[in-house]
């Protein structure tokens, strides 16, 4: 078939893929029990020449290893193999992501502490008259 191109550059070979086809669950008509549609796509990371030492640490990290990838929505099994290829192309993309940058702690305004306190002042008052009635 084709490589798996991840992004310009990022390419991984047909040679490093490995495809296994079974047969297809849900309706497909009088060929559903004798075609095999459904195709599942392998990639050992580890083994794979594409990517650098960094790049493997992280897909491993977030994906493991090997990475597998199942296709079965389409009827042909061409198809199926096509949107694999995709589906793989596109959780390496995911996967290579840089991680986002922490969080940043930030402190509540001035105005949002007094909001929260005049509202607990507020509830305790209300629950305040829900109490027994005394006569004075």
């Amino acid at each position: 078939m084709d490589d798996v191109t991840v992004r310009p550059g990022l390419v991984v070979t047909d040679a490093e893929l490995v495809e296994r086809f079974s047969r297809s669950s849900g309706p497909g008509g009088q060929s559903v029990n004798t075609t095999d549609s459904r195709v599942e796509l392998e990639l050992d990371v580890l083994a794979s020449t594409a990517f650098t030492d960094a790049q493997r640490a992280r897909i491993v990290g977030r994906l493991g290893t090997p990475v597998v990838v199942v296709a079965s929505e389409h009827r042909s099994q061409h198809r199926n193999r096509v949107a694999a290829r995709e589906r793989l192309a596109d959780r390496l993309r995911a996967a290579l992501e840089p991680p986002s940058p922490p969080r940043r702690a930030t402190k509540p305004t001035r105005g949002s502490q007094r909001r929260r306190l005049d509202a607990k002042k507020q509830r305790g008052r209300t629950k305040s008259l829900r109490g027994r009635v005394r006569d004075d």
